[in-house]
């Protein structure tokens, strides 16, 4: 650790360490993704690393039946400020809900409520939370599909990850 004067003003440094709040990308620091389920049992196809894979090609599709959810866990605690989601118009999640837990949570906690509209385009919706969190569930009470199905193409995490090493 090391210190220095400028001025009036003292500058700490830390080695490998950033207390840094630029919002970016959460989804490298995701070390786990989990789905309620995957059409046909197609993981190859429609499976949850296409959730991931950043590709506008691929897509996570879900069996029909509601609710439906998405699973991630992350190597740190990060504060998410932004949800990233493109679905498939017809497919799109209603009554949506956005919970997190850090390490020492026993249960979910709710972040927030969003309201997907039934289009394909890239919809982005606020987290108005402080919360440092390393799991978040992303649920789907229901779906704009008769038979409760729910396809994404695109998801993104966005927000600050507080301890990040350089």
């Amino acid at each position: 650790v090391s210190t220095q004067s400028t001025g009036s003003i003292f500058l700490r440094f830390l080695p490998h360490v950033t207390q840094s709040t630029t919002m970016r990308s959460l989804l490298p620091e995701c070390s786990q993704c989990r789905v309620s389920s995957v059409l046909g049992n197609n993981s190859k196809q429609f499976g949850k690393q296409n959730l991931l894979d950043g590709s506008v090609e691929t897509c996570w599709n879900s069996e029909p039946g509601s609710p439906q959810f998405i699973l991630l866990g992350f190597k740190r605690p990060v504060q998410v400020k932004e949800l990233r989601l493109m679905f498939q118009g017809g497919f799109v999640g209603q009554g949506c809900e956005l919970y997190g837990k850090n390490a020492t949570d026993q249960k979910l906690k709710l972040l927030c409520n969003f309201y997907p509209e039934d289009v394909n385009k890239l919809q982005v919706f606020s987290v108005e939370t402080n919360d440092q969190v390393s799991q978040l569930k992303i649920l789907f009470n229901k779906s704009t599909d008769f038979y409760g199905r729910i396809t994404i193409y695109t998801l993104d995490v966005v927000g600050v990850c507080p301890n990040s090493e350089i």
